[in-house]
């Protein structure tokens, strides 16, 4: 018998139809022999009409009252989860963030999980009932109701998962597992069997939608295994996990060790083959949510690059990625521009404005209308053909890179927005990762 922690998000939960779907399978789990623990969001759209509701009441709503609010929808949804199992004839108790005892920072709208103390959850488990948890959120030291930010009921769902040393937890969704590109972009995307916690960190952090980064940190942190699968099936799904023997045996894929790329397992329909020491791309990420900012006309001397960068590191969460360009070859001038979220871009530029005299630059340009495609694999960096066939990739497609950066497992690339979703789609056929099968999106989200 195993303690099972399932996650089901909105899309999974969105109608009476689908929570019914869900209960039963709340209740085959357990009827196997598991104890089960359930994590819920909001019902469908539920959080964005809550949202569009409070601006018919105020354009500056409190934090506080904002996750007051806010934390309505999973509490809806936790209650209508528990009538349904018990119309199977089994025993299950709701709970709200609070008594399932997470107890966050009083940060309203993006609290951070402090502690988990499940002794409700345990209680309710030996009493042989499904235990159900409202996700998104928490309470803080000042018993306030506090929310985790979008995509938080995963957070909610792997620190649930740590604090019962649970064996998994399941993120159901609404496709059949993580995919080497988002399936509404790549209709070709090929399922992945196995991930890293490293490579579903790069994808998470740089577009794909699936996984909450904040789940995979903690659960990479805290040695959860994480079951990526859908809701509306009974697939493989996709195991995200650092140690091979939490993969079940009966699994269809296991991992294998980077010094054997050539063997790196692929999902059914892909049939390319990898060389021994070739670099092993595992997926394309994109994002829209990008900015680029250009400081114009910065004096070339020793610190200014420092002087600059101190500015904008209190203001913004993120610099993804720095570009450095002579504007002339006598000027003694140089230009440094930077790709970040579009929030972060304005209060970045908010930032330079205000030391603009101090620093003695020319000016600044922003745009919005850029987005970032990033390629995601190991051995990597010891790999000068990846970004030569992605530079060659995107160019025979007619797209311009404005900014790149590198790590040990990625490669991004700035191009315009309007050509983000073609990027991704080129680089994934240039790389080798199209399946022979179309990939099934079960619902709208990808949550």
């Amino acid at each position: 018998m195993a303690l099972v922690v399932q996650k089901f998000g909105g899309s999974s939960v969105a109608d009476a139809a689908s929570l019914h779907r869900v209960a039963r399978r709340v209740v085959e789990t357990r009827e196997a022999g598991h104890d089960v623990a359930v994590v819920v969001s909001a019902m469908g759209d539920t959080t964005d009409e809550l949202l569009d509701l409070t601006q018919h009441i105020t354009k500056n709503p409190t934090a506080r009252e904002l996750d007051m609010l806010l934390t309505a929808g999973e509490r809806i949804s936790m209650a209508l989860l528990a009538m349904a199992i018990h119309e199977l004839d089994h025993a299950a108790v709701s709970f709200t963030g609070a008594q399932a005892g997470l107890r966050t920072t009083d940060d309203f709208g993006a609290a951070r999980i402090l502690e988990v103390n499940p002794a409700r959850i345990v209680e309710t488990l030996k009493s042989g009932a499904v235990a159900i948890v409202a996700g998104f959120q928490g309470w803080s030291d000042d018993d306030d109701v506090t929310t985790l930010g979008r995509g938080g009921s995963d957070t909610t769902a792997v620190a649930l998962a740590a604090a019962l040393d649970a064996d998994v937890c399941e993120i159901h969704t609404d496709v059949d597992g993580l995919f080497s590109a988002d399936p509404r972009v790549v209709s070709h995307a090929q399922q992945l069997p196995v991930l890293t916690s490293e490579e579903a960190l790069e994808l998470c952090a740089h577009g794909a939608k699936i996984l909450h980064l904040r789940s995979v940190e903690f659960a990479r942190r805290h040695g959860v295994p994480l079951h990526v699968r859908s809701s509306f099936g009974a697939g493989y799904g996709t195991w995200v996990t650092d140690d091979p023997a939490q993969i079940p045996a009966d699994h269809p894929r296991t991992p294998q060790p980077q010094s054997a790329l050539s063997q790196r397992p692929s999902a059914p329909g892909n049939t390319r083959e990898e060389p021994v020491e070739e670099p092993v791309i595992s997926g394309i990420a994109h994002s829209h949510d990008q900015s680029k900012v250009t400081v114009v006309g910065v004096p070339d001397v020793p610190g200014t690059a420092a002087a600059i960068f101190a500015v904008i590191t209190g203001a913004v969460s993120t610099v993804d990625m720095i570009g450095q360009t002579h504007t002339a070859a006598d000027t003694g001038l140089i230009d440094f521009s930077f790709a970040l979220p579009v929030d972060d871009g304005r209060r970045a530029i908010a930032a330079l404005e205000g030391a603009k005299d101090r620093l003695g630059f020319a000016g600044i340009t922003y745009t919005d209308e850029v987005g970032k495609v990033s390629v995601v694999g190991v051995g990597m960096r010891s790999s000068p053909e990846v970004p030569a066939q992605l530079f060659e990739a995107l160019a025979q497609a007619g797209i311009t890179v404005h900014l790149i950066s590198t790590s040990e497992i990625r490669l991004s690339a700035v191009v315009d927005d309007s050509q983000v979703e073609e990027a991704t789609r080129v680089l994934h056929e240039a790389f080798g990762l199209d399946s022979d099968v179309e990939a099934v999106v079960h619902a709208g989200t990808g949550r």
